[in-house]
């Protein structure tokens, strides 16, 4: 968690899905604290967002990737709590002048409440959700213990982390065929 492009993508993989009953990795407050804190230099600065709202977005963000992967529609509420997190904090481009010139910056809107990190949020996956090609690259581990998301940049990757699913994979798989080849020969 942490490694991908976007944060709704980490924000998503907080859940974790194939665990009965699901994990929640930011379900104290510490946790959350620390998950906002390693997120905080990708996102617009403000306070951190009320849990529930965060729970909130994450179940849509969860629903509408599931249903892309899954091919089915999304709920219609999972859409309507997307767009009204990215319509809480509205952004404006502007220009400032700075010692090195004139330079673009983003200011959200957070006079009327609303969090930007959370309308940061929601606006990356209605773009994603709104690019077909980048959306094409939208994944779920294929490691049946792991239910992650990543966007493979690489066509041939499978897993969220080679080094930790995809290896778990390749030693379970080579466990699994030699203590088959040995019980096949006795």
């Amino acid at each position: 968690m942490g490694g991908e492009p976007l944060v709704a993508l980490d924000l998503a993989d907080t859940l974790i899905t194939v665990t009965e009953p699901a994990a929640d990795l930011i379900g104290t407050q510490d946790a959350s604290a620390t998950w906002w804190a390693l997120q905080s230099g990708s996102l617009p600065p403000g306070p951190v967002p009320d849990a529930a709202a965060m729970r909130r977005l994450r179940a849509a963000i969860r629903d509408v990737m599931d249903a892309h992967l899954e091919g089915r529609d999304a709920r219609p509420t999972s859409l309507d709590d997307i767009n009204a997190a990215a319509a809480s904090a509205p952004m404006s481009p502007r220009l400032v002048m700075t010692a090195g010139g004139i330079r673009r910056e983003e200011r959200w809107h957070t006079e009327h409440g609303g969090n930007a990190a959370l309308a940061a949020i929601a606006a990356e996956v209605i773009g994603l959700l709104a690019d077909p090609e980048r959306l094409g690259l939208l994944r779920r581990c294929a490691n049946p213990a792991c239910s992650m998301f990543f966007l493979a940049e690489n066509k041939r990757r499978k897993w969220c982390t080679s080094n930790i699913c995809g290896n778990r994979t390749r030693v379970a798989r080579h466990y699994q065929r030699t203590h088959t080849d040995r019980a096949g020969g006795t």
